[in-house]
């Protein structure tokens, strides 16, 4: 069976990048938040869930370039910190401003896992005479920004139902994600706010019932 490469893609621009080395194992955890509501009388709060977070996904990758002498930053990390680094060209809906880009965890046969690096540790392990790097490891941690159970297409030029659709704003969300998350493309989030009269993303607030008709109706 051929060696299947473990990749991450950015999904702005579509960018793969694939790792030297397949890691030997990476790790996934998640938190799920409880309040202790009052329990007059009783020794033991009873837990009431508030909501859960996303997945965090953690990764050790290792990068060699020894053999061409080249250095390992151009040749294979500076990618990844680019996943970390503010895009102008991509800017967040509701501030306008850059925001570093959403990407995709890809390995096999096993599921998408679509998230925003939150950390990027790299340690430079090995140097040429002049200084220059040839050897490196990096950490990297991947927070999960879309729930692939309510949201499962892998494809990310996939589009949504066909059919007229409602979403009703939840906390912290953003137009941009809405798009992604219905369209495959964060770009729509402008045709989001047009069909819906919204002259600023700003006004966006959570409880706002949104329509969200196919991109055909356009």
């Amino acid at each position: 069976m051929a060696l299947v490469k473990a990749k991450l893609k950015n999904l702005d621009t579509d960018q793969i990048v694939e790792f030297q080395f397949n890691p030997t194992d990476y790790s996934m955890s998640k938190s799920v938040g409880y309040s202790d509501a009052v329990d007059i009388g009783g020794n033991v709060p009873r837990p009431e869930f508030t909501g859960g977070s996303g997945v965090v996904l953690t990764l050790k990758l290792f990068f060699d370039t020894t053999k061409t002498g080249a250095d390992v930053r151009s040749t294979y990390t500076n990618k990844l910190w680019a996943l970390a680094l503010v895009a102008p060209s991509a800017p967040d809906s509701t501030t306008n401003k850059g925001k570093p880009p959403m990407c995709e965890f890809q390995w096999g046969s096993g599921p998408a896992f679509k998230a925003v690096v939150t950390q990027i540790t790299q340690n430079f392990l090995l140097f040429l005479e002049n200084g220059t790097p040839v050897r490196a490891s990096v950490d990297l941690t991947l927070k999960q920004a879309v729930d692939a159970a309510i949201f499962p297409a892998q494809n990310p030029t996939s589009r949504g139902s066909s059919g007229h659709r409602t979403h009703v704003v939840e906390q912290r969300e953003t137009l941009d994600l809405i798009a992604w998350r219905e369209y495959g493309d964060a770009a729509q989030w402008r045709f989001i706010a047009e069909v819906n009269n919204i002259d600023s993303p700003l006004a966006i607030r959570p409880g706002t019932v949104l329509s969200l008709p196919p991109l055909e109706a356009r």
